[in-house]
């Protein structure tokens, strides 16, 4: 048997499995069809939010806490800064879902977390305009984690703990027998005990090689950098933020190293064809309207629009994840459809798909929520 484990894609979920399987000394093998952290997936763009009032439902909460603690665990051991700890305000109605959510859960959980008006978000942070009628809600402990310093850590990381990566090797075959399985690439073959697919937007190419079909869709959706007053937007003062006005869902992060304030729209991306590569920014009308007109509304002190990118992602029809084992094969264990909210919980992600293969075979979260079962019953 070449190693213990095989992890087939190399992104966030598969390098943080990677590196927590290393260290506990398994012989792990990390393939990828990239050379992650690379721009062909949905991790690239520099940073992410992490948020732990989650507006998406309290099952994330435990998930997003458990997060911070690894994420705080592996900057004491990264050479650059990968959490900023800029806080995170979360914007809309307060009749919202979403902001219900947000509430019921830092009060379920006692966390750290400040109401405010629209007119005290507005005289706190200038950069605002937010309309009469909103309130917020500001994470004080949360922040923002640089997303492609997260992934290269994670690589630093498992590699010195004796993983193997394989790069730029798409793969092409899988078999899974009894108690062992092969992957194949172009070039070369591999066997081990057990199979981690965590392949980020190739996985719906990937899951008919293990005999799954799941109703994954991909999505293509844009982020985009503005012209900022520093003064006004840096992150040692400007928190990270979601803004959910009544038909559209945005997120933004404070200007970083100078870069500008990010914006991105997290609902109204398009369907994605697997078959070619994402479209580049300003393929699409909507990819600089949408994100500008919501500057010129809610932050209307912004500069210009400076630049854009284009990223995918990897939907289920719940928005929920799928971390689950495979239905007929117990050392097989399956991670996606992160449906464009998964990264801040990568960290926690690849401990619990450690575990699913390590003596434990359980995680110490509650995973039932993610259940591959709950497509085929439905």
């Amino acid at each position: 048997m070449d190693y213990e484990v095989i992890i087939v894609g190399a992104g966030s979920m598969g390098m943080a499995a990677g590196y927590y399987l290393a260290k506990q000394g398994k012989r792990v093998l990390l393939i990828d069809s990239h050379n992650p952290p690379h721009a062909d997936g949905s991790h690239h763009g520099d940073t992410r939010i992490i948020r732990h009032a989650y507006g998406e439902g309290e099952s994330y909460v435990e998930m997003a806490l458990r997060a911070q603690e690894l994420w705080n665990d592996l900057q004491e051991q990264a050479d650059e800064q990968i959490f900023i700890p800029t806080g995170v305000i979360n914007i809309a109605k307060p009749d919202s879902p979403f902001m219900k959510n947000v509430i019921n859960s830092a009060e379920n959980y006692s966390l750290n977390v400040e109401h405010l008006t629209a007119e005290e978000i507005n005289q706190r942070w200038p950069g605002f305009d937010v309309p009469e009628g909103y309130m917020g809600c500001y994470e004080v402990d949360s922040g923002v984690l640089m997303s492609e310093n997260c992934i290269r850590t994670f690589r630093n990381q498992a590699e010195a703990h004796g993983a193997v990566l394989k790069v730029n090797a798409p793969v092409t075959a899988i078999s899974i027998f009894g108690n062992s399985v092969e992957v194949k690439t172009a070039e070369e073959t591999f066997t081990a005990e057990s199979l981690i697919l965590a392949p980020g937007a190739g996985t719906r190419k990937l899951l008919p090689l293990i005999g799954l079909d799941l109703p994954l869709e991909e999505q293509r959706n844009t982020f985009s950098w503005f012209q900022t007053e520093e003064s006004m937007y840096h992150s040692n003062m400007f928190p990270a933020f979601s803004f959910e006005l009544p038909n559209e869902t945005y997120y933004g992060f404070p200007s970083i190293a100078q870069t500008g304030v990010k914006i991105g729209r997290h609902d109204g991306g398009i369907p994605r064809d697997m078959d070619k590569a994402i479209d580049p920014f300003g393929t699409q009308e909507q990819d600089e309207q949408d994100v500008s007109s919501f500057a010129k509304s809610c932050m209307p002190k912004l500069g210009q629009h400076k630049m854009g990118k284009a990223c995918t992602y990897t939907n289920t029809p719940d928005s929920d994840f799928i971390i689950d084992r495979h239905p007929n094969h117990d050392h097989v264990v399956i991670a996606c459809g992160f449906s464009g909210h998964g990264f801040k919980f990568s960290s926690v992600i690849g401990e619990i798909l450690s575990q699913l293969l390590t003596g434990n075979k359980e995680s110490a979260l509650d995973i039932s929520p993610f259940s591959i079962k709950r497509f085929s019953e439905s």
